[in-house]
């Protein structure tokens, strides 16, 4: 059998980034979605954070993988193996806030998990 390789350099297209991406932090000085991340498996992290660097290089975004939730605020949505993980985020300028993450058991969005996105996004945009 034989085997044919080719040498010629493949053409490079300049990816930029759309959105830096940072953590919420709290007053305290907490970093809930980084804990939350870190609390998580290995396999699954990874499955969030290639979805995360989608969203940053590929900014805007639509279904399936980020929906808008309201006014200034989306969510990634991730499959990982104990369901289906989301990450609430805002922008503000070029930046993604990542604001809250969380493994969603059933069709609709927690109202406590949204409530608690919408604080900490008013909180960054107050800053």
């Amino acid at each position: 059998m034989y085997f044919f390789r080719y040498t010629a350099p493949m053409p490079t297209l300049p990816i930029s980034i759309t959105l830096s991406v940072r953590f919420y932090v709290s007053g305290q000085g907490n970093e809930p979605v980084r804990d939350w991340l870190k609390s998580l498996r290995a396999e699954d992290r990874k499955a969030i954070g290639e979805d995360i660097k989608t969203v940053q290089y590929g900014w805007p975004l639509g279904m399936p993988l980020v929906r808008k939730m309201e006014a200034g605020l989306w969510e990634v949505r991730s499959h990982i193996s104990d369901g289906i993980a989301r990450v609430l985020f805002t922008t503000v300028g070029a930046t993604m806030v990542l604001l809250h993450g969380f493994v969603k058991k059933s069709d609709k969005t927690p109202k406590a998990d949204l409530k608690l996105a919408q604080q900490r996004k008013q909180e960054v945009h107050d800053d």
